[in-house]
Order: C-alpha cells, then sequence, then structure tokens
C-alpha cells in the first residue's frame, strides 16, 4: 500500500494562516531578540514554520501583563463572566476543532483519527467544564468553639495571581486544557509556555481565546527554548504558581526553581505503568486495550501502559496476539487516512527509544516483533515500528525507566500478591491496569497499587470530572476535577467578632 508521506497544501496553508508570535497583553509580536526557532513535520522531518523564539525579557514582559490584567480586570470580573468566555472557548473550540486536530497532528505526528476523537473529543469538555466551575467555588461558614466567645468565621477561596503554565508536546491542546481551564475559572491569569516541538495549536488558540472576548493578557504565550523560555517562566518572581507537564528530570529543575520564590508547584511527571492481565480476562479485549495502552500517540503518553504483567497460564497467547496486530499496524503520516501510527515527535525520541531496545536485548529480552526503524518511503520521518520485548526482568532498564515511545516490556506472574508487589516497585507511580472478571478480586488489586489511576478492563480513560496526577516520582497536584480548580485557589480565614 503506497502512503501518502507529506501534508497536503490546504493543511499547510492552515500553519502559514498562523501568527508565529508570542502573545503578551492581548498583542502580537516579535522576540525582543527577533530569535526564532523552526517547528518541523517530524513525519517528512521538514519545516512546517518559524516561530518567534521568546526568552527571559518576553517571559518577564508576558508575566507584567498578566499581572496588569489581574490586578485591573480578571479578579474583579464576577465568576459568572469568567464562567461566560470559558463556555464561549469551549464552543470556539469544537467550531474548529478539525483545523485544530491537522495542527495537532502535522505538530506531533499523531493519527488524525486520534487527533480529532480522542486528543480534541475531550478540550471542548474540559473549558466547558471548568466554564461552570466558576461560579461554584466557594468557601465555607465555620462553627464558633465556645472557648472563643461569640464569633462569626467564614472562610474565602481566592485566586493566586499569576499562573504560569508549562506544557509537553504529546497532547499539547489537552494538557494545555488542563492547566487554563480551572487556573482561569478560579479567577488567575495565565503565562502560557508551550513545548518547543509544538507550538503551533497553542498558537491557535491564542486567536480564539481573543476571539472569545478574554480581556487583553488574561492568557499570554510565549513560545521558545525550554532552557530558556520554560526555565525563565518557572523562576520567574512575579508567578504565584508554576503549573507543569513533562518528564520527572525537567520536574524537578522545576521545583528547584521555585525554591527562592516559594511559589506553589504542581508537577504531573513520567510514569512506568503497570497493565496486569489475569487468567480470567476477556483476552481479547485485554489484548485490544493493552496495545491501546502502549501504542496511542506512538506510546508518547506519561501513563503508557509500558509494563506489562500477565499471568503464566495465558502469556504465550497473548503475546502472539499483540505481536499479531502490533505488526498489521500500519505507519504513516499521521494526515494519511489509512495510518494508524505515527512517527515520534523527533529524531532525538526515536534514536533515544532505539538505545533502550539495544540494551533490553543486550540484558537478556527478546525482541518479538518490531525494534526497528522503517525504511522506504517513511525513513525521511521519525517512525519507529511498534516493538514487544519479552523475558523481560523487573531490573532491567525497559522495565524501570521511561521510554516514551511503542515499546512493551512484557512479563509473567503466577501469584497475584506477588505481582503487585512487583508493580509497585517502580519509582513512578502515575497509573496502573487489571483485567479480569472477577471484580473483587480487582477492587482488591486497585486498592494496593500505588497508582495516582487505575483502570479495570479499560486503559487510557478520561473525563473533565475525573483527577489525574501521580504518586512517587510520578509528581504531585490534579489534574481535573474538583481537585484540580481548588489547587489554583488560597484558602482565606475571616473571623468576625460579634461580642
Amino acid at each position: 500500500m503506497a502512503l501518502e508521506t507529506r501534508p497536503r497544501r490546504a493543511e499547510l496553508d492552515l500553519v502559514d494562516r498562523l501568527p508565529h508570535c508570542l502573545l503578551i497583553g492581548g498583542k502580537w509580536v516579535e522576540a525582543q531578540s527577533g530569535a526564532t526557532f523552526d517547528t518541523v513535520d517530524p513525519a517528512t522531518g521538514e519545516m512546517l514554520a518559524s516561530v518567534a523564539a521568546g526568552a527571559r525579557a518576553d517571559v518577564d514582559a508576558a508575566v507584567k501583563a498578566a499581572r496588569q490584567a489581574y490586578d485591573e480586570v480578571w479578579k474583579g470580573l464576577s465568576p459568572a463572566a469568567r464562567g461566560r468566555l470559558l463556555i464561549r472557548l469551549a464552543e470556539l473550540i469544537e467550531e474548529n476543532v478539525e483545523e485544530l486536530a491537522a495542527l495537532e497532528t502535522l505538530d506531533v505526528g499523531k493519527p488524525l483519527t486520534e487527533s480529532l476523537y480522542v486528543d480534541m473529543s475531550i478540550v471542548g469538555d474540559v473549558y466547558r467544564y471548568f466554564g461552570g466551575w466558576a461560579t461554584k467555588i466557594c468557601g465555607q461558614t465555620l462553627p464558633a468553639s465556645p472557648s472563643v466567645g461569640s464569633a462569626f468565621i467564614y472562610t474565602r477561596r481566592e485566586p493566586l495571581g499569576v499562573v504560569g503554565a508549562i506544557v509537553p508536546w504529546n497532547f499539547p491542546m489537552t494538557l494545555t486544557a488542563l492547566k487554563l481551564g480551572p487556573a482561569l475559572a478560579a479567577g488567575n491569569t495565565v503565562v502560557l509556555k508551550p513545548a518547543e516541538q509544538t507550538p503551533l495549536t497553542a498558537l491557535r488558540l491564542g486567536e480564539l481565546v481573543i476571539e472569545a472576548g478574554f480581556p487583553d493578557g488574561v492568557l499570554n504565550i510565549v513560545t521558545g527554548l525550554g532552557h530558556e523560555a520554560g526555565a525563565a517562566l518557572a523562576e520567574h518572581p512575579g508567578v504565584n504558581k508554576v503549573a507543569f507537564t513533562g518528564s520527572t528530570s525537567v520536574g524537578r529543575q522545576v521545583l528547584a526553581a521555585s525554591v527562592p520564590n516559594l511559589h506553589p508547584v504542581q508537577l504531573e511527571l513520567g510514569g512506568k505503568s503497570p497493565n496486569i492481565i489475569l487468567a480470567d480476562a476477556d483476552l481479547d479485549a485485554a489484548v485490544q486495550g493493552a496495545l491501546w495502552g502502549i501504542f496511542l500517540n506512538q506510546g508518547q503518553i506519561c501513563c503508557a501502559g509500558s509494563r506489562l504483567y500477565v499471568e503464566g497460564s495465558v502469556h504465550d497467547e497473548v503475546v502472539e496476539r499483540m505481536a499479531e496486530h502490533a505488526e498489521d499496524l500500519v505507519l504513516g503520516h499521521g494526515l494519511d487516512p489509512d495510518t494508524q501510527m505515527g512517527p515520534l515527535v523527533s529524531a532525538v525520541q526515536r534514536d533515544r527509544v532505539h538505545r533502550y531496545v539495544e540494551s533490553g536485548v543486550a540484558e537478556g529480552a527478546t525482541c518479538r516483533t518490531g525494534g526497528q526503524a522503517p525504511g522506504g518511503d517513511l525513513a525521511g520521518g521519525y517512525f519507529y515500528r511498534p516493538t514487544l520485548l519479552t523475558g523481560v526482568r523487573d531490573d532491567m532498564r525497559v522495565a524501570r525507566e521511561e521510554i516514551f515511545g511503542p515499546v512493551l516490556s512484557v512479563m509473567s506472574f503466577d501469584d497475584v500478591d506477588d505481582v503487585v508487589r512487583r508493580a509497585n516497585a517502580s519509582n513512578y507511580g502515575l497509573a496502573a491496569g487489571i483485567w479480569t472478571r472477577d471484580l473483587g478480586k480487582a477492587h482488591r488489586i486497585a486498592h494496593e497499587l500505588e497508582a495516582g489511576t487505575v483502570w479495570v478492563n479499560t486503559y487510557n480513560m478520561f473525563d473533565p470530572t475525573a483527577p489525574f496526577g501521580g504518586y512517587k516520582d510520578s509528581g504531585f497536584g490534579r489534574d481535573l476535577g474538583e481537585d484540580a480548580v481548588l489547587a489554583y485557589t488560597q484558602n482565606k480565614t475571616v473571623w468576625i467578632n460579634l461580642d
């Protein structure tokens, strides 16, 4: 089958129409240094656009614009007005969903069906959900103890001020919504730093925010390199909170940068999530779920089910089924309708993935399928074949470290208590999966697993109401749900003496 290997003119026109600048104080401006950087199509390696490379001075200007908007407009706006703006933004996103999905596919590489029906399917819902929350953020009245006399005590939930949001390249629009939705609903203004690999949808989002009628400076967007713009935002003294999603190593840097200013940090970091298939599971569903758990977005997902534990009596059958499905996956440009798996985001990421596969084989694992980049028409892009490693031990690097690619480490188990112990013997604790027909057993295992999210007989399911975040080195704080919106507020206690 001959696959289309490059974008059509219509999609490139979308890119050309975007502002390739910074959004600061409601205006599109060049970086103060005049510097730019290129974003490329990972399916071809060819340049898509040259985008402004914001740095420290631009971050400073954005933070000042956000502070002015907060002081002069946003914190005084009624919660109902904030909610209406977020709901209007949700409507605009849904009206432009196909365009946004195409931009996401061009920048990230994932199939258009994923961009449209996975990524974008939740984005509008997130803004609408938090738009509803804007009028429901409230404090409490508290009973006074007899020893304090006659007093009226109440609490207020107040915004923090200026939030710095730093998002990664794997789900740009989705993860941006997870930061902006609750932060704006709670009354904060935001400086957004999108990943340097995937700035395009952030620029289109800026246009939609302006069209929705948000006041100037409520959302500011600084595209740029992580070690320049990202670092400047993480350590800026004018920021009241930093919300970061990304690798654990960079998360540690963000946390360290917060120390001089003592501003709170929210971190959603890496994972090495266990996916456990018991012998009594519906194997058809389990195999499909395990494939979805590791090959969604080419495995570039923090909660990927990258450690697959299969009960011994069905281990070989599961491996054979998964290998057959993996070998049938069609690789190609994300805009091609036949494509089932796109490229990795960069050559650096592709080469990193391959080094992990080589290390696994060197340590004694068997590469059952995959384990290489394809040639032919796909050689110019950053593709990597879906890979299954069998015979993996828990002490191997491929079982301990986050690969962030389409590589599944398969291991066998015979005792449920033992597999729970093995699943928990990780520095990470973002997510986990369980496949079984015995719901009593499923509840018991779910309670024992050290993970922020546990999926039973499904994987990679999300909803705006359901908190998402990790244990241990997978970070702290929660995106989505009530937890998220309250995390962008501070609690003030007010005492009124009635005597």
